[in-house]
């Protein structure tokens, strides 16, 4: 089947046919419905190389992603992204790009060459490096909380205070005041953005964050249990641990486990990403979720945009995600808090953080 004879059973030009299948937001909708019509019945199959000549766009996106040391995270941003590229007849060509920067250059280049039309990078880094190469070959670029007067750069900006607020009032609420916190890679952007979020809340509450309580890791479980380890040496060890990433915690609640500490009765937790696996742990953890799905929607629909013509462009929305706190039964009262008599005389009382977390989860 041919491209002259789609045209004379859809009753259309041949031009109006290679418009339509080319994405040309011109073309009559009555005629392009009818040209897709007879390319369903007859299982037509355009010529993908021959279409790049005739649009410019190779109908290609890219997706860079880290290197899947979280194999519960970052396939549902992969996946949410490829269908979406199925969805609308976009190959996605997936790259993975480990802590190594000097990868960077050799990524972008077979993006480059393979002439995509637009690049996803979701690694959640400082990519600073790789948005430079592509806006200099004027592809367009999507990444996570980067602010850019280039306006190839498009961005969705992450409220990651919003759920590691309620994380740390409802711990406080739970009569909690040593609360530590395990981060991941110094490298990450969001790691960075996590820890900042997790002091300023607790300086808004008047919480104590010691520096021995603030515990470097590297997002596995791994650095959970080394960290839990750190943290049950103390004299006086805390009682709740909020992660940067659900696998830290999963870590920690390993470890806890072989030091003979029960959660929530002895320990809280308190992860961050929501991963698949978090709701399946015993107990089931309690997490801040970011929504992955979210991520990846945004990042292909706000490239498709950047493939419209100039006046018909919608990519200038400003996004946000906003995380959120989800309860399951890793956190629990704080061992023996609410029966010392001394509590409530030489602390806030437990009744205005529970004030203050219905109001935060309402929000």
């Amino acid at each position: 089947m041919t491209i002259q004879e789609i045209a004379k059973q859809a009753k259309v030009s041949t031009a109006t046919v290679s418009r339509t299948i080319n994405g040309i937001p011109t073309v009559d909708p009555v005629l392009a419905r009818r040209v897709w019509r007879v390319i369903e019945q007859v299982g037509y199959y355009p010529n993908t190389h021959a279409r790049t000549l005739v649009s410019g766009r190779s109908r290609i996106f890219g997706l860079i992603v880290s290197e899947i040391a979280n194999p519960f995270c970052f396939p549902e941003i992969v996946q949410t992204f490829t269908e979406l590229g199925i969805k609308h007849q976009y190959q996605v060509l997936l790259s993975f790009l480990a802590q190594d920067s000097s990868l960077a250059e050799s990524v972008a280049r077979q993006m480059i060459e393979r002439r995509v039309d637009g690049v996803a990078i979701l690694t959640f880094a400082v990519e600073d490096a790789l948005v430079e190469i592509f806006a200099r070959e004027n592809v367009p670029v999507f990444v996570v909380d980067m602010e850019s007067a280039d306006s190839l750069v498009k961005s969705v900006r992450i409220d990651y205070e919003h759920g590691i607020r309620q994380a740390v009032q409802h711990l406080a609420a739970l009569g909690h005041l040593r609360i530590a916190f395990v981060s991941g890679p110094g490298h990450l952007k969001t790691v960075m953005q996590r820890k900042a979020a997790f002091l300023e809340c607790m300086r808004e509450i008047g919480l104590p964050a010691s520096g021995q309580l603030l515990i470097d890791g590297d997002h596995t479980m791994a650095a959970g249990i080394r960290a839990m380890s750190i943290l049950a040496d103390l004299q006086d060890r805390p009682s709740a641990v909020v992660c940067s990433n659900d696998m830290t915690a999963i870590g920690v609640m390993h470890q806890a486990f072989e030091l003979a500490l029960e959660v929530p009765r002895d320990l809280s937790v308190v992860g961050f990403d929501d991963i698949r696996m978090a709701e399946l742990m015993i107990p089931p953890l309690t997490t801040i979720q970011l929504s992955q799905f979210a991520i990846a929607d945004i990042a292909f629909r706000t490239l498709l945009d950047c493939t419209k013509t100039e006046s018909d462009r919608s990519s200038c929305r400003k996004h946000t995600i906003k995380t959120n706190l989800v309860l399951r039964r890793s956190t629990g009262l704080t061992p023996g808090r609410f029966r010392d008599s001394n509590y409530e005389s030489h602390n806030k009382p437990a009744t205005q953080y529970k004030t203050v977390l219905r109001n935060s989860l309402s929000s």
